[in-house]
């Protein structure tokens, strides 16, 4: 049983149970894949498979990529990722795996990580859920600004605003897991998993697909 897996959120859709209540469900494509490489403690260092993922046109990467997945017989890949391992695995390069490498339909707990969406340069109402000035007299044109942010320069240091002050910018973009979500279906033939809740992304972007470490 290989550590995780690699593939791409379909999409978001909802369910409705037998007793007529509806969950939010995501749609989750997990791989197939193919071990590009098998890194040993020997040689490499440590121990770890890599996985490719989509295949990818061999104008739009380089020689020595193409080269790298011609080691395993196959074209290149758009998505490459490592997972490490603890001990020496029994694959060896050119393998192809599936859901069944990290428990088919017995699996029940999953972690998925991937990025969010990016939502560009957002307030601090928006990106970190501040409540505003009041609408009241007298406050002008600053509903929605920050407030105080501690002008004053901390002596020694020169900086004038501390370290980690919740304030306004980059909202999104960033790696995110979403842990122990509880996987409803699995469809072996098709290599689709139905997970209850939301994963990191929008629609066809790239996951990480593993045991959950802390359920199941």
């Amino acid at each position: 049983m290989i550590p995780g897996l690699l593939g791409t959120k379909v999409g978001m859709t909802r369910i409705i149970t037998e007793h007529g209540a509806m969950q939010p469900v995501t749609i989750i494509k997990a791989g197939p894949c193919v071990v590009l490489q098998v890194k040993t403690k020997k040689i490499d260092g440590y121990d770890a498979l890599q996985l490719g993922f989509g295949d990818q046109k061999p104008h739009r990467v380089t020689k020595p990529l193409i080269g790298h997945a011609a080691k395993a017989k196959t074209g290149p890949k758009r998505y490459t990722r490592e997972f490490r391992i603890n001990e020496s695995s029994e694959l060896s390069t050119g393998d192809v795996i599936n859901i069944d490498s990290i428990g088919g339909e017995d699996v029940e707990y999953i972690d998925v990580s991937g990025v969010t969406k990016g939502k560009g340069f957002a307030g601090v109402m928006k990106r970190h859920g501040f409540g505003g000035k009041e609408a009241s007299h007298g406050v002008e044109r600053k509903h929605r600004s920050a407030g105080g942010i501690g002008g004053s320069a901390d002596a020694g240091t020169g900086r004038a605003v501390k370290k980690g002050k919740r304030m306004a910018g980059q909202m999104g973009f960033v790696r995110c897991t979403a842990q122990s979500l509880k996987v409803l279906k699995v469809d072996t033939e098709h290599d689709l998993m139905v997970v209850l809740g939301s994963v990191p992304g929008p629609a066809g972007s790239l996951v990480e697909i593993r045991r959950a470490r802390k359920k199941g």
